[in-house]
């Protein structure tokens, strides 16, 4: 594929998942427990026909390529490309009607993330990257996405899910780095992550991922000069425990105290 085909493809993905999940959006849509007894983990339509689309698309232009997918599971999985999919990253708030899920398209190569997109189609949004460099499409037009410099947890700003992500090993991890850093915000799933490629929080830090919550934001987050590991510092894609900051001088300070 030229550069031109593969934004054309990605864009077209971006557009019918968008299109099969939009009227689910905000309307009296049956909602499925996939989770065990005494917890919540919602699955509704809209999440698998989002995948669905995607997955015919993919299979249709890409017959070789793998995909990996939350609602519909794993197809050649140890193919040289994978497209790692997650249709609503943020069930939760799709089901309370907040706009702040998104749609994460990503493209491993040799399990290597190499290109991930976050497409909001609700308010009009996209953040995508390559990890050589990163951009934004929407309301407020188009830019290159940077990740703003923090000299420190003092002056960070630090974001995750929910404090709920956390077992009772985690919790109080997690608690230590949020007490040093000058404030906090809950709640925007992977928009967090895309918040901080563009230059607005610093810091985010979560547990509990699944490879299809993370692999298509690492290549946004690097792009734009940010770093994304797990707490050890290894590599991100598995998903796990994962800290993602702009600048390495938190990165460092954060990892220090989630080792401690």
């Amino acid at each position: 594929m030229s550069a031109v085909d593969f934004e054309s493809f990605v864009r077209d993905l971006a557009r019918l998942s968008g299109e099969a999940i939009l009227p689910f959006f905000r309307s009296a849509i049956g909602v499925e427990n996939k989770a065990g007894l005494g917890q919540f983990d919602p699955v509704t339509e809209g999440d698998r026909a989002g995948e669905a689309a995607m997955r015919q698309l993919i299979k249709r232009t890409f017959p070789a390529h793998g995909i990996v997918g939350e609602e519909y599971g794993e197809e050649n999985a140890d193919a040289e490309h994978v497209w790692i999919l997650d249709p609503i990253d943020g069930t939760k708030a799709f089901i309370a009607g907040i706009p702040v899920w998104g749609t994460l398209i990503g493209l491993a190569r040799n399990g290597h993330p190499v290109f991930g997109m976050m497409h909001q189609p609700f308010i009009g949004e996209r953040f995508w990257g390559d990890g050589a460099g990163a951009r934004y499409e929407g309301p407020a037009g188009s830019r290159h996405l940077m990740v703003r410099p923090c000299e420190g947890l003092a002056a960070a700003t630090i974001m995750t899910t929910s404090p709920r992500l956390f077992d009772s090993e985690t919790r109080g991890r997690f608690d230590a780095v949020e007490a040093r850093c000058r404030t906090y915000r809950y709640g925007a799933d992977c928009y967090a992550y895309c918040m901080l490629a563009a230059g607005h929080v610093d810091l985010v830090v979560e547990a509990g991922l699944k490879p299809y919550d993370i692999v298509a934001l690492i290549p946004i987050i690097e792009g734009a000069g940010g770093i994304v590991t797990s707490w050890d510092g290894g590599p991100a894609a598995a998903g796990g425990r994962i800290v993602a900051a702009g600048d390495r001088r938190v990165h460092a300070e954060a990892l220090a105290i989630l080792n401690a």
